[in-house]
């Protein structure tokens, strides 16, 4: 349940949380064209506020923009001080940012190139989205029957509402068995991610990821991740992957600005190393933790102040 807060920026002003609608016939809501991007914003040690890795995720958010073929409206300087209008003006020291490029009512049909495009954005509070417990004692999951998109049927680059059907039907279909989240593979049966996360295996002590090259999305915490482990002296390989090597692993967990850094503890009813948070995947969470609110400050470049 996302709380109420005071007000949303909708087309270059604030409205107020009940005036912030759209229209029946918003082509997006029809056909599923639309850019959005997750955000989040923490407090740090020091007191201050400040949104993690803004500027890559608006970058995205505008490459998404470009595969999509929709010429947005605002240019990345203007979401970006969107967002931290948002923040300020709902009194968050802490929040999910989700901003959204979406084409607004006008034509009818798949076609619809002069439609206006329409820009808003939207802050809420959201806790562990996992679950509290899930970052230290990790999740069960289940690969799914559904297959992540082909590269040749859809762009699993861009950050596309209507691609994350995909995503739904997956994530149903693991609650409904019992599980946490659902982990997908490609048509190929290479391991891709989970319904809204990265995925990192660590085997020998080397942390694999399937590379970009495969049906994933490059997540802006997976990229800190694999900095931060390289920054720790941890072997890295960007690599293809099987759904026996996540059985056979010593730690899986999963990355994503929402998810941010959660241990997987059970894949396919089988018990992954010892059955909770490993070392490695441990001390990169810790690392993670530090950056986005704690005291570590190693990367300025990464954080955007609030106030």
């Amino acid at each position: 349940m996302v709380d109420k807060v005071k007000s949303i920026w909708m087309d270059g002003k604030l409205v107020p949380w009940e005036e912030a609608n759209v229209h029946v016939l918003t082509h997006s809501f029809h056909y599923g064209v639309a850019a959005f991007e997750g955000i989040r914003a923490y407090k740090r040690a020091d007191g201050k506020t400040y949104i993690f890795r803004l500027t890559d995720h608006i970058q995205r958010l505008l490459d998404t923009c470009h595969l999509a073929l929709m010429k947005p409206t605002y240019d990345r300087e203007a979401i970006e001080r969107a967002c931290i209008e948002v923040l300020a003006a709902n009194h968050m020291e802490e929040g999910y940012l989700r901003p959204i490029i979406y084409m607004g009512e006008g034509a009818m049909g798949i076609y619809a190139p002069d439609n206006p495009v329409k820009t808003s954005v939207i802050a809420w509070k959201w806790g562990r989205y996992l679950g509290a417990s899930a970052i230290e004692e990790g999740i069960r999951t289940k690969v799914s029957s559904f297959a992540r998109m082909h590269v040749n049927i859809n762009l699993p680059k861009a950050k596309m509402t209507g691609q994350y059907t995909n995503s739904v039907l997956a994530k149903r279909e693991a609650k409904l068995g019992g599980y946490d989240e659902a982990i997908l593979l490609d048509v190929q049966g290479n391991v891709c991610e989970g319904t809204g996360e990265n995925i990192f295996v660590i085997k020998g002590g080397v942390l694999h990821t399937p590379d970009l090259a495969c049906s994933v999305l490059a997540g802006i915490t997976r990229d800190t991740i694999l900095r931060i482990a390289r920054e720790d002296g941890i072997p890295v390989s960007e690599c293809r992957l099987t759904r026996e090597q996540l059985w056979l692993a010593d730690e899986v967990f999963f990355t994503g600005t929402a998810a941010e850094v959660t241990p997987v503890r059970e894949v396919d009813d089988r018990t992954i190393g010892k059955g909770g948070r490993g070392p490695i995947t441990k001390a990169l969470q810790a690392r993670y933790f530090d950056i986005v609110s704690g005291s570590d400050n190693r990367h300025p470049e990464w954080l955007t102040l609030v106030s």
